[in-house]
């Protein structure tokens, strides 16, 4: 007969596990660490100040197997699930914010979407390519005249002809837009259904019809390239079509929850580096002949820091749990909608608050 004590002891361990990495989480965790600190970080400087993309940087990044985290391993992937893909986003936004954005628009909005939602012979087409670095992946949603309402609002349209859609529109502060090769694009298929009109495709951007109107310059993640999409009659297979027609507001949705929880982790990983550069700051600066580290007004404000940090990412972790091992489909509504939302305010708030 299980005891009081057996029982709360048990609940404790429960407790544990659920916040504990598992040994192969805690060595990728190690791995990007110490080539996202070796070979990223160098890279942050330039990358800023220039508003500058290394040209080779996705395929260096899939050569250290930074790419395709969720993606089986018979298509180049890791096969990991994604609380982990938000673990390797949290430890590159650490070491370098733009190539976590990057990252995320790549790994996340992408090939993620694309894992979950393409047809076998899409995900065969493209996912060896995202995963290997060779393509640069997007997601194509917002755009000039839309901002919440990204769906209701959308104007760009793809018409059927034939065995082709034909796009019209244009899409604006799509990171990685001006390198990506493979967009994953959001277009109405039927005006008179509104949001429930709309269908997603692949669209590669050496389709004719495509064109990168412009590269934003930007206040902060310099480094990641967005920029604003234009399609004048771009004409695509109906086999690029992900999904059936008019489905495409599950795909958006569905993915949104998962996006909102991996920007969460990049908010986090960022607050941890400048906790880190804090502290170390607070050992070495001095006045009145102490470092001011020794000062108990600064060690009160680094412990709230430290505080809302780890707070961050209670949060984050509880909203990645609720969203791995989601069915096709799921999500976009009720608690996941609502806790994903409410991780990525918070983690954004903190990590600028100070």
């Amino acid at each position: 007969m299980t005891t009081q004590s057996e029982a709360i002891a048990a609940d404790l361990e429960a407790i544990r596990a659920n916040y504990s990495l598992t040994d192969e989480q805690r060595q990728i965790v190690d791995h990007v660490d110490r080539v996202s600190r070796e070979v990223l970080h160098p890279l942050q400087a330039r990358m800023d100040e220039e508003e500058w993309w290394p040209e080779d940087l996705f395929k260096q990044m899939g050569e250290l197997g930074l790419l395709g985290i969720t993606a089986p391993e018979e298509l180049g992937g890791s096969g990991q699930d994604e609380f982990t893909q938000a673990l390797v986003s949290e430890v590159i936004s650490k070491w370098n914010p733009a190539v976590g954005l990057s990252h995320g628009a790549h790994d996340n909005l992408c090939l993620n979407n694309l894992l979950r939602n393409g047809s076998e012979e899409q995900v065969k087409k493209y996912v060896p390519g995202l995963c290997s670095g060779e393509l640069v992946g997007a997601l194509g949603l917002t755009e000039p005249g839309a901002g919440s309402d990204a769906l209701g609002s959308m104007a760009t349209t793809a018409r059927r002809d034939g065995d082709d859609y034909v796009i019209n529109g244009s899409k604006i502060y799509i990171t990685n837009g001006p390198i990506a090769d493979v967009i994953l694009l959001y277009a109405k298929t039927d005006k008179s259904k509104g949001a429930k009109g709309i269908s997603a495709f692949i669209i590669e951007t050496d389709n004719p019809g495509f064109k990168v109107a412009q590269k934003l310059d930007k206040m902060g993640f310099r480094g990641s390239p967005t920029g604003e999409l234009v399609f004048e009659d771009c004409r695509v297979p109906a086999s690029a079509m992900v999904g059936e027609e008019n489905t495409g507001v599950s795909v958006v949705m569905s993915g949104l929850d998962l996006e909102r929880a991996m920007v969460a982790s990049v908010c986090v990983g960022m607050a941890e580096r400048a906790l880190e550069l804090g502290l170390e700051y607070a050992k070495i600066r001095e006045q009145f002949g102490k470092p001011i580290a020794s000062f108990q007004m600064m060690q009160s404000k680094l412990a709230e820091i430290y505080i809302e940090v780890e707070t961050a990412r209670a949060f984050g972790y509880r909203a990645l749990a609720a969203c791995t091992g989601l069915p096709k489909g799921a999500g976009g509504r009720g608690e996941i909608h609502k806790l994903t939302a409410a991780a990525c305010l918070y983690a954004a708030r903190h990590s600028t608050r100070r």
